[in-house]
């Protein structure tokens, strides 16, 4: 892999590194941002893996660019200001419910700020891993041979706990184990290929949850940790030098914000009646295709 020359961008769609001073805004960087938008906003609810797609599909477009773990976290603020819209009321009765039983040192606790701390505390893990293996996760884990990889065992696993889950448990009967555990599969999705909402779909399944409250419990857990995520992401972009181009980032992840929350909408019925076994051929076909690419060098693993 060639050394990216000192000053030069990384995650930009499109990007060519500019004259200091200077942004790439080129049509191309645009449409290749509104279209990676629209495949973020596709794939992060479903349990495909949003990131596994937007490092597989960069390298395909004309830029040739891996859009880069940045612009996939910055992104991600767009399909989860769709969950903050389309949860609202819930998540609103857990904030104000949470506040209440921290204010009175927990007399006032109730089902709502009980889910809240359940939430806090299964955003732990990934918290915790993301600062650990930071790194790692921004290099060497966007490898395409591992997000193959994950990309089919975890179907395999998906579709063995789809199969096997008893699928009699509601998110009432979510307890403290259950949501650490929720959070540890959350957790997996640092590797591109595992998915946020496939790892804890998964866990819950696994579990014993039904398909609509494991969906449900990953959609709302997700919140804290994409959006201090992103935010982070936003401001290191800024602070180490601006990497990402801001405009087409812009458009991106509104795009996402758009599309995720129809998609949300869509998956949620889908599930209650439907199994996961599409979305286990979709992730084995995908794996394999990433495969077949890298061998004939159509891909580079890094």
């Amino acid at each position: 892999m060639a050394a990216r020359k000192p000053g030069q961008r990384r995650g930009v769609p499109g990007h060519t590194p500019p004259a200091p001073g200077k942004l790439n805004l080129s049509a191309t960087a645009w449409a290749e941002a509104a279209f990676l938008g629209l495949l973020q906003g596709l794939t992060e609810f479903l349990p495909v893996s949003s990131s596994a797609h937007l490092r597989i599909v960069g390298p395909l477009l004309p830029s040739g660019t891996d859009p880069g773990a940045a612009f996939t976290a910055i992104t991600q603020i767009g399909t989860e200001a769709a969950v903050l819209l389309y949860f609202r009321r819930e998540l609103s009765a857990m904030a104000l419910s949470w506040w209440r039983s921290l204010a009175s040192f927990g007399r006032h606790a109730d089902a709502d700020s009980r889910m809240a701390w359940l939430i806090l505390v299964g955003t732990l893990p990934i918290a915790v891993l993301g600062l650990v293996f930071k790194d790692a996760i921004e290099t060497s884990l966007r490898n395409l041979y591992i997000t193959a990889a994950m990309l089919i065992g975890f179907a395999l696993v998906l579709w063995a706990a789809d199969r096997l889950g008893t699928q009699r448990r509601t998110l009432k009967d979510l307890g403290w184990r259950d949501g650490l555990l929720f959070g540890l599969a959350q957790a997996l999705a640092l590797i591109p290929g595992v998915s946020r909402s496939g790892g804890t779909i998964t866990a819950g399944l696994i579990m014993g949850y039904t398909r609509e409250a494991a969906a449900r419990y990953s959609f709302l857990l997700a919140v804290p940790a994409v959006l201090a995520s992103g935010f982070y992401q936003l401001w290191r972009s800024w602070d180490v030098g601006s990497p990402i181009a801001p405009g087409p980032t812009a458009l991106a992840t509104l795009v996402a914000f758009g599309v995720g929350y129809g998609v949300i909408v869509v998956f949620l019925k889908f599930v209650s009646t439907r199994s996961y076994l599409p979305f286990v051929a979709y992730r084995i076909a995908l794996g394999l295709a990433v495969l077949v690419l890298l061998q004939l060098g159509v891909l580079q693993p890094l």
